[in-house]
């Protein structure tokens, strides 16, 4: 567990980069600090690990104040990672991973083993460990950057804006991989970004700053979505908070329909039997592949034919994927799948409207949430 206690960190200039900051974050969860620029969430993290010193206050990993640790020795047993990754670019990807393992005394062997096995853990395998960093795309780098963090397994995570510097579609894949990785590892992680959307995917619980570096509010983030605490903590997480909370409320059973589908290599005259209308779901052993026009085809179906618009939602996944199914597909039909991908049938729009009507929103309990000393002014939320 990381604690602040009353944290400020004020300048020689006078500036006050974080005021009175007091919150936890649990041992073996994400706690996100997100905020606009100037509200002193990387100054926070920074702190942690002695970068930067405080002016007042106390951090505590494990009720132990980092200012009792000698700093070098503190850095060497936390995890961090940054935006562009920060590899040395004339060393191979296996002796940049194993840079801390060799500084806490392992033998070169030992620290190349481990750092084997933790790219291997962030998805790159085999011979990505004898390239250098210029031969990586920006998302390998920051698996890298990752697997650095977590070659001398530190019970602590420290993580600033690492995604930020990839495109979004790598970025999506990176916080997904992120996740996996979270759920068998189980560290405790603070993660900074200025994205909202990446904090509510991401967090255990969120944190949301002022400019001025002063807590707004710190919740779960399905109760920060639906409660947010004052203006400009519901202007920060968005105007479709309503929206984004559908991402935390589990889909009930849908009124799905049975849709006329066809297989990739069908012939034009399949296709065109197989439905009256003007799209028709493509198959591939039984896993939907995209959408095509009957009336257009002029030759057997392939991959490169399809409408990949729409995407498609998992039936026992949040109602937010299902909404988004229906909403961006050229049909105007969501699929739905089961938990192998095959088809289950589709559903509309206004049918998933129905069933958010139906369903509350998620039960949040006063023990879930922050308790007043971790809030503003003691504030509950």
């Amino acid at each position: 567990m990381i604690r602040f206690e009353q944290v400020v960190k004020q300048y020689a200039d006078g500036a006050t980069a974080v005021d009175n900051l007091s919150f936890e974050a649990p041992t073996g969860q994400i706690t996100v600090l997100v905020g606009p620029s100037g509200c002193g969430k990387t100054t926070s993290l920074r702190m942690i690990n002695r970068m930067i010193e405080p002016t007042s206050g106390q951090i505590l990993i494990d009720d132990e104040d980092v200012q009792s640790v000698n700093a070098a020795k503190l850095r060497r047993g936390i995890g961090y990672v940054i935006q562009h990754a920060g590899l040395f670019p004339h060393r191979k990807v296996v002796d940049n991973v194993a840079t801390v393992p060799l500084l806490l005394g392992e033998s070169k062997a030992a620290a190349r083993k481990r750092a084997r096995e933790v790219l291997e853990l962030v998805g790159l395998p085999g011979d990505f460990a004898d390239r250098y960093p210029s031969q990586l795309s920006g998302g390998q780098q920051q698996r890298v950057g990752v697997a650095r963090a977590l070659a001398a397994d530190p019970p602590v995570m420290l993580m600033d804006e690492p995604f930020s510097a990839v495109d979004p579609v790598v970025r999506d894949q990176l916080q997904d991989e992120f996740l996996r990785l979270q759920r068998e590892i189980g560290k405790t992680i603070v993660f900074v970004t200025h994205d909202i959307d990446e904090a509510m995917k991401l967090g255990d619980q969120v944190a949301v700053m002022r400019v001025g570096g002063k807590l707004a509010q710190i919740a779960e983030p399905s109760y920060l979505l639906a409660h947010p605490i004052d203006d400009f903590v519901a202007d920060f997480v968005g105007r479709d908070r309503g929206y984004r909370a559908l991402a935390f409320a589990q889909a009930p059973d849908l009124p799905l329909a049975k849709e006329p589908t066809v297989d990739l290599g069908a012939s034009v005259d399949e296709a065109r039997r197989a439905t009256d209308g003007r799209w028709l779901l493509v198959l591939d052993d039984g896993r939907p592949q995209g959408w095509i026009e009957p009336e257009r085809i002029t030759a057997p179906i392939e991959a490169s034919m399809l409408h990949r618009g729409g995407t498609v939602a998992a039936a026992d996944g949040p109602l937010r994927a299902a909404l988004d199914a229906a909403l961006s597909s050229p049909s105007r039909r969501g699929v739905i799948v089961d938990a192998d991908g095959q088809l289950l049938g589709t559903v509309r729009a206004h049918q998933v409207l129905s069933a958010i009507e139906e369903v509350d929103r998620p039960e949040v309990h006063e023990e879930d949430i922050a308790p007043a000393s971790q809030t503003v002014s003691g504030e509950t939320p």
